[in-house]
């Protein structure tokens, strides 16, 4: 039988006791609050999954429009919300109080940053995406290929017709590129900051998140459509907002294990006592010296011992922000009592 949890979307500001309404991921779940000092924790009580990932990709496309939905509606009532990442349980009210209060820091920092902010989202396509392959093709130097290649007397092989494959391709990614430094460059000026997305395919020239002052998306919006009317016969844009910072400041809730941390102390060879992030450098630098690839060549198994020692290394370090989080001290042990209150990391998912 699964168990139940508590479900978190996301933080908002300021802090609010709210029962919002049956909405949740499931039906009949109430979202609502838990409060801390001037945050509150936006849940719903759900049955815990492991690993969302884990889902068919059309189910988990539907949590995900299910997470984010309630963190827009959420948003449209005027709050400011930070998301978190989606799949992140606590197992109790008291865990997710634990949360609130290790992150704190962490969460009024961002919530400085996004104050009277939205992020919009910008795609921009090819209007017609047939016609600029034929333009490409009518370039000059893949025109006097294709002419060498009718010259030939055997016929056009598979490799003949990759290379042409393969022209074309590095002709539209310069056109891509031209466009898209045009209009980040132009949109820019008129936003707070930038993240570049991964393009979907060729079709697509940009792909990016802006974070823009509430006060200038007037400003945007124009800035949006003169670029529009500007390449009107070569591109297609739509923008998607607003949104709260998802491509900025989504927040990852990572549950530390005991076990890896104790695995990861011995794998750099440190002791149990009080240590610091200082001497986990120092240890990682030294194991790594000797069992680096470029300087063992003939060692069979050397780059499973280094991937080994680096995974060990960020383990280590993701403890000791946790650590600084709950204690605010640079200093912490290992020992599995001391543990427990440093089990928790809140930080900006990367």
């Amino acid at each position: 039988m699964s168990k139940i949890g508590i479900y978190i979307y996301g933080i908002m500001n300021p802090n609010s006791g709210r029962l919002f309404g049956t909405w949740g991921m499931n039906e009949f779940e109430n979202v609502y609050t838990i409060s801390y000092k001037d945050i509150s924790a936006v849940v719903s009580e759900s049955k815990i999954v492991a690993d969302y990932t884990h889902l068919l990709k059309d189910a988990l496309a539907l949590v995900l429009v299910k997470h984010q939905e309630i963190i827009e509606r959420i948003m449209s009532m005027q709050y400011e919300v930070i998301p978190v990442r989606l799949g992140t349980f606590a197992v109790n009210r008291d865990e997710v109080l634990h949360i609130l209060d290790n992150g704190y820091p962490i969460i009024r920092d961002i919530f400085n940053k996004i104050k009277d902010k939205i992020e919009v989202d910008v795609a921009v396509t090819w209007s017609d995406f047939n016609l600029i392959l034929k333009e490409i093709g009518e370039e000059k130097e893949i025109k006097e290929f294709k002419e060498m290649l009718l010259t030939k007397p055997n016929r056009i092989t598979v490799e003949d017709q990759m290379k042409v494959g393969t022209m074309v391709k590095k002709l539209l990614d310069e056109k891509r590129e031209k466009f898209a430094f045009q209009i980040k460059d132009d949109l820019k000026s008129v936003s707070e900051g930038f993240k570049l997305h991964e393009l979907m395919d060729d079709r697509m020239v940009f792909n990016s998140a802006f974070l823009i002052d509430k006060n200038k998306q007037e400003d945007f919006d124009k800035k949006v459509e003169e670029l529009n009317t500007k390449f009107t016969e070569k591109l297609d844009f739509r923008c998607i907002g607003p949104l709260p910072s998802y491509s900025f400041y989504t927040l990852e809730i990572k549950k530390i294990q005991f076990e890896e941390i104790d695995y990861a102390r011995r794998e750099l060879g440190l002791n149990a006592h009080t240590i610091t992030k200082d001497k986990i450098k120092k240890a990682y630098y030294k194991a790594s010296f000797f069992s680096h690839p470029d300087k063992n060549l003939d060692t069979p198994g050397i780059e499973k011992k280094f991937e080994d020692l680096t995974k060990a290394y960020k383990i280590l370090v993701d403890y000791c922000i946790a650590a600084q989080q709950a204690s605010q001290c640079d200093r912490f042990s290992f020992n599995e009592e001391e543990f427990k209150k440093n089990a928790i990391l809140v930080k900006v998912r990367e």
